[in-house]
């Protein structure tokens, strides 16, 4: 059964910069398409990001378009979430989960992704 273990997070300056790490493991990422998303504290999960895995098409937030870039390397069977211009409303917990259909990718149907990392932190502070 595919397990996903997300890495990268920490803490880092506002304006900074993370690359967070989607590693899956039991399975390839060839058939899935991947989410990122993120709980901040006494808030509810939401969305960040999105790519498919029939043509690598990526999907944002509005909140995060032009700073966040989701990519995937196969052969590393791993996607990743680089994330600059990092800003303090960005600081939460950030998931990587798997859903097969692509056609839940592009809305990031959170109830649709039914295998989820274990979450990775991220902090921006000054």
């Amino acid at each position: 059964q595919l397990q996903l273990v997300e890495s990268g997070g920490g803490l880092v300056q506002p304006g900074g910069s993370l690359r967070l790490s989607c590693a899956a493991f039991g399975s390839t990422l060839d058939y899935f398409a991947i989410g990122w998303f993120r709980q901040a504290p006494g808030k509810e999960r939401e969305g960040v990001s999105c790519i498919s895995s029939s043509d690598g098409s990526a999907y944002y937030v509005d909140s995060v378009k032009g700073r966040f870039t989701i990519s995937r390397d196969n052969a590393k069977n791993t996607v990743y979430l680089q994330m600059n211009s990092l800003r303090p409303e960005d600081t939460a917990v950030y998931y990587c989960a798997a859903v097969i259909r692509d056609s839940y990718c592009s809305g990031l149907v959170l109830k649709k992704f039914a295998c989820w990392g274990q979450g990775t932190q991220v902090t921006v502070s000054s």
